[in-house]
């Protein structure tokens, strides 16, 4: 079983900002003294680079951590198209397991650290394979969730319902963040009331729409309270 100090983060839907808060999240952790890492065990879709393929949630991972890691290490099954997990896996012929995932997880985060994240890919249901879903890693490292959620028309029951499932999972939500995907939502502080009177777990920040230079990790890091968890 992994410490408290590790964290499996996911997201109500795809496109939520799950990696920015993650970021956020690592560098508010930094900040308060702690050596910070982070995995992205599989990434869909990549990008030609000097160095190879790469994908830019795992990019954005090493930047915003404190440990030094190799690509492979933060990121070690990259699958090139950008589509579901299970579907990019079958079109190029790559069967990948929630035991696989695992023994790699545990295998980057036998580096010392005080602070791990590990990062799902889109929501909590999302096929791994024919027979097995990504929160499966997380059930098999008993890691506590941290929950973004994106607010648009429609999170509540997202974030209701995610929160249910990870319940029925068997394993407990540490925090959730309340991410502003959605510049023109309308009654944002109310849904961000609601969610915060529903959810069984604690808010750790409120973040606010943010563009171009703003989406800085230092920026993020602000509207983020990591002592909650």
């Amino acid at each position: 079983m992994l410490s408290s100090r590790h964290f499996f983060i996911t997201g109500t839907d795809t496109d939520v900002g799950k990696t920015l808060i993650g970021c956020g999240l690592l560098v508010a952790a930094a900040n308060k003294g702690l050596r910070t890492l982070a995995v992205k065990p599989i990434a869909a879709g990549a990008e030609s680079t000097p160095d190879g393929l790469r994908n830019q949630d795992a990019v954005m991972l090493m930047e915003a951590m404190t440990e030094k890691m190799s690509y492979q290490q933060v990121n070690p099954v990259l699958l090139e198209p950008p589509i579901a997990p299970h579907i990019a896996a079958e079109q190029v012929g790559r069967r990948v397991s929630v035991a696989q995932l695992a023994g790699l997880c545990r295998g980057a985060m036998m580096q010392s650290a005080d602070f791990v994240l590990i990062e799902g890919a889109g929501g909590w249901r999302v096929p791994l394979n024919g027979r097995e879903l990504l929160s499966g890693l997380a059930v098999e490292l008993q890691a506590p969730v941290v929950l973004v959620v994106g607010m648009k028309l429609g999170c509540i029951s997202h974030a209701l319902l995610t929160a249910d499932a990870i319940k029925a999972d068997g394993l407990r939500l540490a925090g959730w963040v309340a991410n502003r995907i959605d510049p023109d939502m309308s009654c944002f502080e109310e849904n961000v009331s609601t969610l915060k009177a529903l959810l069984p777990a604690p808010c750790l920040g409120v973040v606010p729409y943010l563009k171009g230079e703003k989406r800085g990790f230092d920026n993020v890091a602000k509207f983020l309270d990591v002592s909650i968890l």
